[in-house]
């Protein structure tokens, strides 16, 4: 009998190591993914909606934002400059709704992610084959740090007192090109909406104290139809609609090229500039943002995208 359990044991023990075995094999099974990761930089070049070197407008005045988080829409890889939008190798797209009326990215299904932090992977073995000349990244959502200037005569009871000075403000800008918003969140406060917004709608939240006492205050609006910066380098072969927040660019160091045989990870950076992304219409010609001299917000498209293989 006792012989009878130890052989039982000593299978079952060998069972229990087998599938240990198994198990392990399985959890440290890596499959290769393709990887995008953001980069912000506000000192990457400065351009246009066609891929041009970009000045500023002389009614226009511009910043650098601190990009805080962003969420993409759509991912695709396209083989050339003569490829039509949607044709290339679509790997990502987001989650959309029609609860607002028309079709709309759903904002409360973004993934979104901030500076170096991976925005999507997918395996390598679920991508075609193939040697892909450009990127396309539809943004759809960004959260950036400004500044905000302050030149005002407040009353008080000690009499009008002048108050001239920078404020930190969080803007919460939709780029996409059609957006079903719930509530969001900007800095610290939420605001609800409970319906659809085209591109260029934003919140507003600024911060700071005035004489020691805590200043808050929260708005949004909408830029004009239209004004985003969208660049597309090949927009004479390769069109993206208008109102679509489809940033395109060329792989840094020639065409990506997928094999299907990959054996590690291909990290692809997509770095975007910030380079006075954050732009408004000039009422006082001091380049300080003053929402409250009348300077609207016309433009938070970012200005180019260079995407390379991470080494």
């Amino acid at each position: 009998m006792n012989r009878i359990v130890f052989y039982a044991a000593a299978i079952y023990l060998m069972i229990c190591g087998l599938s240990s075995c198994s198990k392990d094999k399985e959890q440290g099974d890596d499959v290769p993914e393709l990887v995008f990761v953001y980069q912000f930089d506000a000192n990457q070049q400065r351009l246009d909606n066609l891929g041009r070197p970009s000045v500023i407008p002389s009614n226009h005045a511009a910043q650098s934002p601190v990009m805080n988080e962003m969420s993409a829409h759509y991912i695709e890889m396209a083989p050339s400059a003569l490829s039509p939008l949607g044709s290339g190798e679509v790997v990502y797209r987001a989650a959309e709704t029609t609860a607002g009326g028309s079709l709309a990215i759903d904002f409360d299904q973004a993934v979104k992610a901030s500076n170096d932090q991976d925005f999507f992977r997918i395996p390598l073995k679920d991508v075609s084959p193939g040697e892909y000349e450009f990127l396309r990244v539809s943004l759809a959502y960004q959260n950036l740090g400004v500044q905000m200037y302050l030149d005002t005569v407040a009353s008080t009871v000690g009499g009008p007192i002048a108050i001239r000075q920078s404020f930190p403000c969080t803007i919460a800008g939709f780029v996409g090109f059609n957006n079903y918003i719930n509530d969001f969140r900007i800095g610290s406060q939420t605001l609800a909406v409970n319906g659809n917004r085209l591109q260029g709608f934003w919140g507003f939240e600024s911060s700071g104290s005035i004489m020691g006492f805590p200043f808050s205050f929260v708005s949004s609006g909408q830029a004009p139809a239209g004004a985003t910066t969208v660049v597309n380098p090949i927009q004479s072969s390769s069109p993206i609609p208008p109102g679509s927040c489809v940033v395109t660019a060329a792989f840094r160091d020639g065409k990506l090229k997928i094999t299907g045989n990959e054996t590690k990870d291909i990290r692809v950076v997509v770095s975007l500039s910030t380079n006075q992304s954050f732009e408004w219409t000039e009422v006082v010609n001091d380049g300080k943002w003053e929402p409250g001299k009348g300077e609207q917000i016309v433009d938070m498209g970012l200005r180019g995208m260079i995407p390379f293989v991470e080494n």
